[in-house]
């Protein structure tokens, strides 16, 4: 594959993922592109179009052109791949005040873990350090992705 990605590109779109779609990487172009599960299906049932707003049109566009070239596409690290509970929940395993630790550790248990989470590392005032490890960690999960599919990748 000649064409080079932005690492960028990649690590903004697997952070804004969100049910129902999977964003993908055109190998062809270099554009990565968000398809929704609902456009996908309308695609496959061979909806008409026209009568949909130009928005709307587009995305189906982008999703009669995954559908039919199915074989241009490589699909972006999913956020069950991207597991960022796990990265949380080593980001806490690394904070050295033990106290801190085991706070942190206590708020990651159960429902409402990310808000919790939120709200102590705020207290704790290490928010820039978790924001930075979680980039890192993103970074490497987008250029493990790049190695695996052969994409060639810019920082």
């Amino acid at each position: 594959m000649k064409i080079k990605v932005k690492l960028k590109d990649i690590i903004e779109e697997m952070e804004i993922q969100f049910e129902e779609s999977c964003s993908l990487l055109n190998i062809k172009t270099g554009e990565i592109v968000l398809v929704t599960s609902e456009d996908l299906r309308a695609v496959e049932d061979e909806k008409p179009i026209d009568h949909l707003p130009e928005w709307q049109q587009e995305n189906r566009m982008v999703a009669i052109d995954v559908v039919e070239n199915f074989e241009n596409y490589i699909e972006l690290p999913t956020k069950y791949e991207v597991n960022e509970y796990e990265i949380m929940e080593d980001f806490c395993l690394k904070v050295s005040d033990q106290q801190k630790q085991d706070s942190l550790l206590r708020a990651i248990k159960g429902k409402g873990a990310f808000r919790r989470f939120k709200d102590k590392i705020i207290d704790f005032d290490i928010e820039d350090q978790w924001y930075s490890y979680r980039d890192e960690r993103f970074k490497q999960i987008a250029i493990e992705w790049c190695q695996d599919n052969n994409v060639n990748y810019i920082e």
